[in-house]
């Protein structure tokens, strides 16, 4: 599934693509994929609108219409948007598609159908209403020290808590582990301070270097414990061994011996 850096490089192709430009029409091929309104709604809502702005939190972005309406894009495991002029350029699994008055074609590709897209008059109303947690790219060091708290679950499954947390998902949550040298499956409310301020400063310097590089994997560090993640369980840079286990449900890799397990 998507986490905050692939969103948010959706997001920003979005703002590059069709902010300002205005909807001449709506195609639905399959209004299951719009969870909230109907196909009629949902083509009536957007018809003669703008895209004027966009919202991201953790995993959810939303394009802002000029009648201060949102339109929810939540991702799911297959969601992505496809930008084209010609007709035989519209991907395979297209659910739906706004066709902008400059002849560009927003197409909404889709294989899984697991997207949640909505037609909201509050974003941030909504956003209260789903309990969804602070940005795990801005959230400050009070409010993600505070989310550890008492917590007798493990590590991982706070960061991946989107209601602590929003926007961290099994990769990335390794990643951050890994690079604070902490055991995923460590207590997290008996880690320390000085463990805490590591994590969070890491957290947003992960997060910010996916970003910038457009979530692309093939760019990411050599460092990255991403280059290692994998089903090649073996030694990593002479820190020890690469092992994997279960965390939350959750296929999980560590560094044994190397990041150190809290309890």
């Amino acid at each position: 599934m998507p986490e905050l850096p692939e969103v948010n490089t959706v997001m920003k192709g979005f703002r590059e693509n069709v902010l300002g430009l205005k909807i001449s029409g709506v195609v639905i091929h399959d209004d299951k994929i719009i969870r909230n309104v109907s196909r009629e709604e949902f083509s009536t809502a957007l018809k003669r609108r703008k895209f004027v702005d966009t919202y991201r939190q953790g995993k959810y972005f939303f394009g802002v219409l000029d009648n201060d309406q949102a339109v929810l894009f939540h991702l799911g495991m297959t969601g992505d948007l496809v930008y084209y002029f010609d007709g035989n350029d519209k991907p395979k699994y297209e659910r739906f598609s706004l066709q902008f008055d400059s002849g560009l074609v927003l197409g909404y590709d889709d294989l899984r159908k697991f997207s949640n897209i909505l037609l909201l008059d509050d974003l941030h109303k909504y956003l209260g209403e789903i309990g969804l947690g602070p940005d795990a790219l801005t959230i400050n060091y009070r409010d993600f020290s505070q989310v550890f708290e008492g917590r007798t679950t493990t590590l991982k499954s706070v960061l991946m808590d989107q209601q602590s947390i929003a926007g961290i998902g099994n990769l990335y949550a390794d990643e951050i582990c890994y690079q604070a040298r902490l055991h995923p499956a460590s207590v997290a409310g008996a880690l320390s301070p000085s463990h805490l301020k590591k994590l969070h400063r890491l957290t947003h310097q992960i997060l910010q270097e996916a970003c910038d590089r457009d979530a692309y994997y093939k760019i990411y560090p050599d460092n990255w414990f991403w280059k290692w993640r994998n089903d090649s369980i073996g030694e990593i840079q002479g820190k020890g061994e690469v092992k994997k286990m279960k965390i939350g449900g959750r296929t999980t890799y560590f560094v044994e011996g190397y990041q150190v397990w809290v309890h």
